[in-house]
């Protein structure tokens, strides 16, 4: 059976997206210019009012990545935190399809964002596999069944491990925890890393050098 990911409709929005994302470097380098200092997670709604227009995908080698791991990992249950206009959760929906009728469970907190990636999704065919949440993740993540089998942190760098935490005692064993954007927002995923690949907290971690820096961890809990 072919791979959802190579399906026509699947390929023509995610050039469609990436070739949008492509013109707003300016805007991306202003914002994060603006935001990659200490800022308190509190701010994460002006952030999100500032980037409503911008899409800060993840990288295609990333979004590949993510399509590989989680048919790998023949997950059914993918959790992504910061979904923005859609663009991962297309390759992480794919997988979930391809793995038999997985679903991605999303968050995204700007609502213009949220009506984007869900249409974004409709229009590659893979809306059934994603349910993408609109509000803030600590609140729409909280009730996520278990277990889960793979975890992408996507959003505002101090909630990456507040989120992992409330999500950690619904890992499977061997689930895979993914983080992006290690190397553009070093001091503020410092704490994140640190935690991660420490193993007295139950994670075997790397930085992959891929993009601006992926944070992988396996949970062997």
């Amino acid at each position: 059976m072919p791979a959802t990911l190579l399906d026509d409709a699947t390929r023509a929005v995610l050039d469609r997206l990436f070739t949008a994302a492509a013109q707003e470097g300016p805007a991306l380098l202003a914002l994060r210019d603006r935001f990659s200092g200490d800022v308190d997670v509190s701010l994460a709604p002006v952030v999100a009012e500032a980037a409503a227009e911008i899409y800060m995908p993840v990288a295609p080698e990333v979004g590949r990545l993510l399509y590989l791991l989680t048919r790998t990992r023949n997950a059914a249950l993918v959790v992504e935190f910061g979904t923005s206009f859609g663009i991962s959760t297309i390759y992480l929906a794919a997988a979930a399809k391809d793995n038999g009728g997985g679903v991605v469970v999303g968050s995204e907190l700007d609502p213009s964002k949220h009506a984007k990636a869900r249409e974004h999704l409709r229009q590659a065919g893979l809306d059934r596999f994603a349910d993408v949440r609109l509000g803030d993740a600590l609140v729409t993540l909280a009730d996520v069944a278990a277990p889960i089998d793979l975890v992408l942190l996507d959003g505002w760098k101090d909630a990456y491990l507040p989120i992992l935490k409330l999500l950690k005692p619904k890992l499977r064993p061997r689930a895979v925890v993914l983080a992006d954007n290690i190397y553009t927002f070093k001091k503020a995923l410092r704490p994140y890393v640190e935690y991660m690949q420490d193993g007295a907290n139950g994670f075997v971690s790397t930085t992959l050098d891929i993009a601006d820096g992926f944070e992988m961890s396996v949970y062997t809990g």
